[in-house]
């Protein structure tokens, strides 16, 4: 029984961990994902909701390659190894790519798969889904709402209230802190 148990046990990790595999080798930039080259700027908003279009060829110059690998050709980095799979701070989650209000952190929750995990997105039009059946398997893939950016995958293992496990790459994210957007200095 004892010997059954661990093989259980074994089998539930291995799942948990490979949940958003299968990941391709992504060469790590030495860049943050706050972005401030004047290119980008001219893309990035986190006001605007319209529709972002831009040819694959405009991405290329203007993201990070290890952005750009897992955002326009959905490649994934390695489990545990984004900055916030574990990150705790209070605030909001950005599309890297361009700046469209993805999740709050009150959203995100320790789900142990080593990618930041969230369970349900700031507002309905913030991401689209699309059906992959990449590697062999059939999972949905999650993309901005506003740019297409690939951000990861749903799965419906999430906690309540909806079930659901947004599993997203860090490096698909931007965050900003709440503390970020408080006023300083006195108001007059």
């Amino acid at each position: 029984m004892k010997k059954y148990l661990h093989l259980l046990l074994y089998i539930h990790l291995t799942a948990s961990l490979s949940a958003c595999q299968p990941h391709l080798p992504v060469k790590q930039s030495t860049s943050t994902n706050k972005h401030t080259m004047s290119d980008k700027q001219a893309y990035y908003s986190r006001t605007d909701t319209s529709q972002l279009v831009l040819k694959d060829e405009e991405w290329k110059k203007i993201l990070p390659d290890d952005l750009y690998q897992i955002a326009r050709h959905a490649n994934t980095e390695r489990a545990f190894t984004g900055k916030y799979w574990d990150y705790e701070g209070l605030g909001t989650y950005y599309c890297a790519a361009c700046g469209n209000a993805l999740f709050k952190s009150d959203s995100k929750f320790a789900s142990g798969c080593g990618w930041p995990s969230f369970y349900e997105s700031i507002r309905p039009t913030s991401v689209k889904y699309h059906e992959d059946k990449s590697y062999g398997m059939i999972r949905v893939e999650v993309v901005c709402g506003r740019c297409d950016s690939h951000l990861g995958h749903i799965f419906d293992d999430g906690p309540p209230p909806t079930g659901k496990r947004f599993c997203m790459n860090s490096i698909s994210l931007d965050f900003e802190g709440d503390e970020e957007k408080a006023p300083t200095g006195n108001a007059k």
